[in-house]
C-alpha cells in the first residue's frame, strides 16, 4: 500500500477529513472523529493504523505482520497496526479501512450521522 493509494481511499469514504499530524502521521476522521492513521513505521512499508470489532482485534493482533497499536492498544481501544503485508494483503486492508470507517460513524451522535447522511452506514 503506497501513501497515496491510502490516501485516495481514505478520501473516497463519505464525509472524511485529513490532516498530517503527530509527527507527520496521515490521519483521517469522519465528523472529527479518527478512523484511519498512517505513518509511524520504521520500515520501508507503510504502517496502517485502524479501529476494529472486539472479534476482529483478537484475531488479528496475533498475526504476522500486524500488532496492536502502538499507543491507543495499551489504553484497552480495539485498534490494529498492519505493518506488512504478510498475512493482510492491501484488498483486505481496504475492507477493514472501510469497516473502521463504518465502526466510528455508527458511534456518532444520532443527529449528526443523519446530518451527514450516516445512518444506515
Amino acid at each position: 500500500m503506497t501513501l497515496e493509494g491510502y490516501n485516495a481511499f481514505c478520501a473516497s469514504l463519505p464525509h472524511t477529513t485529513h490532516v498530517v499530524q503527530w509527527g507527520g502521521a496521515h490521519v483521517w476522521k469522519v465528523a472529527g472523529k479518527v478512523f484511519a492513521i498512517a505513518g509511524w513505521s520504521e520500515k520501508d512499508e507503510l504502517a496502517v493504523t485502524f479501529k476494529c470489532s472486539s472479534t476482529a482485534y483478537d484475531i488479528l493482533q496475533e498475526q504476522p505482520g500486524l500488532r496492536p497499536a502502538p499507543y491507543l492498544a495499551s489504553r484497552g481501544m480495539k485498534w490494529i497496526q498492519r505493518q506488512t503485508p504478510e498475512k493482510m494483503d492491501d484488498a483486505a486492508l481496504l475492507e477493514y479501512l472501510r469497516e473502521s470507517h463504518r465502526i466510528v460513524a455508527s458511534g456518532l451522535p444520532r443527529k449528526t450521522q443523519r446530518e451527514l447522511g450516516l445512518a444506515e452506514v
